[in-house]
């Protein structure tokens, strides 16, 4: 039996085998424009990555090119790069690109289960593995016809697809309350480091309105600016030493790591160090820390350390002095883009020179620390709903292949979901 295909040995009772082309037939109606040219379209940029959901839609009289009509109830599939998994169900009329194939599911197969049959692992892999072009590889409706299958009875495939619905609508409420969260922070940032906690009078100043008892220091004033004086390549060469001081070492990579979003909590790389050589050749904890070199600089990201820690060479650290709350800081520093001091040529850099001069709202220290535990807040909030979300997706994942593969059964499952809200 081919990996890329969704067959169960031996077959459940209730269950058969099927083609694709047995399930559903492909939509190929043909689209009259209309005279208002409201239609509903939907491009393979309106389908979300990964995820069976929309992320948007378009009207008809924007796209010039071909198109084709589906209906409610039938479900999209991105032919082009398939291994991107972009495809929903339609819960509107419309029309699409004929990058996107249309599925209408027919008897034996409902259309909902149908939706997470072409997100199953195995359906991917066998349209990746059907494709043709190197630029632009697709794969095609005969190709995916072919795809074999087995179904569970009419009732069993409901009550799947409303599992994995569920979840997905359990998803779908923290991704909203991520992107409330997020929005709520950017304007806290911004109007804490422009008015304060305490309702001063502003004063004018070169980076604008803020606080009469504020100053406006440069970076370099409050903090210094360097990597670590030990390489990545000599902490993995290192012997652990007794009692030694935890260290750890970090490539850009590290900064997506689960737990990673705000500080390093982990890292593929840790030493035991002799506690000299340790305080003498790495960045201490509270340092913010972000990408100097290359594309990792447009995404914009910074971390704080929490412990000792080796700096890859693409990567550089602020270290701020005691008259700075390092979080007051680092929370100043995720207002700014980096892009902005960047320095252009074929691979992108960002150096002390760049850093150094930069110049920031700095209230007194008591404010600082208010200002930051402020924002923590609502960081800490988006950060917890992050991981909902991140732990949903894991389920997700998990029961779309053990119930599409029979491994577990309906029947057995008490789906309880504790992260709608």
């Amino acid at each position: 039996m081919s990996d890329s295909n969704l067959l169960i040995e031996p077959l459940p009772p209730g269950w058969k085998n099927y083609l694709l082309g047995d399930a559903c037939d492909r939509v190929k109606n043909s689209y009259q424009p209309v005279n208002d040219g409201d239609t509903p379209y939907v491009g393979l940029e309106h389908l979300a990555q990964g995820f069976p959901a929309f992320v948007g839609r378009g009207k008809e009289s924007d796209v010039k090119s071909s198109k084709t009509a589906f209906k409610v109830g039938d479900v999209l599939f991105g032919k082009l790069r398939p291994y991107l998994r972009k495809g929903a169900q339609a819960d509107f009329d419309g029309v699409c690109s004929t990058d996107i194939l249309a599925f209408r599911a027919k008897v034996p197969c409902e259309p909902e289960f149908l939706k997470f049959v072409i997100h199953s692992d195995e359906f991917v892999a066998h349209a990746k593995s059907t494709t043709s072009g190197v630029q632009h590889p697709r794969t095609s409706w005969p190709s995916l016809r072919e795809f074999r299958l087995s179904l569970p009875s009419l009732p069993e495939q409901k009550k799947i697809a409303h599992i994995l619905s569920t979840v997905q609508r359990a998803i779908e409420t923290q991704e909203r309350i991520i992107q409330t969260t997020t929005e709520l922070k950017k304007a806290l940032m911004h109007k804490l480091f422009t008015e304060g906690l305490r309702k001063e009078n502003q004063k004018q100043t070169e980076i604008g309105l803020v606080p009469e008892s504020w100053t406006t220091p440069t970076v370099e004033s409050v903090s210094a600016i360097k990597a670590s004086s030990m390489s990545y390549s000599q902490l993995e060469n290192a012997p652990n030493v007794s009692n030694g001081v935890r260290v750890i070492g970090i490539k850009v990579s590290d900064m997506n790591l689960p737990g990673n979003e705000i500080e390093f909590r982990t890292a593929n790389l840790e030493r035991q160090l002799a506690e000299k050589e340790a305080l003498k050749r790495t960045v201490p904890a509270n340092s913010i820390v972000f990408p100097k070199r290359g594309a990792a600089i447009a995404t914009n990201k910074k971390r704080l350390t929490t412990c000792r820690t080796v700096l890859d060479p693409n990567l550089i650290a602020v270290m701020p002095s005691r008259t700075v709350n390092h979080r007051y800081l680092f929370h100043w520093f995720n207002t700014f883009d980096l892009k902005k001091i960047t320095d252009p040529g074929p691979t992108p850099q960002l150096n002390k020179k760049d850093i150094a001069p930069l110049k920031f709202p700095m209230p007194p220290v008591e404010e600082q620390e208010a200002i930051a535990a402020a924002i923590n807040t609502v960081e800490e909030k988006a950060t917890l709903h992050s991981r909902k979300r991140d732990q949903l997706q894991d389920l997700f994942r998990t029961l779309l292949h053990e119930l599409m593969t029979a491994k577990i059964r309906v029947h057995d499952i008490d789906l309880q979901i504790p992260f709608s809200s």
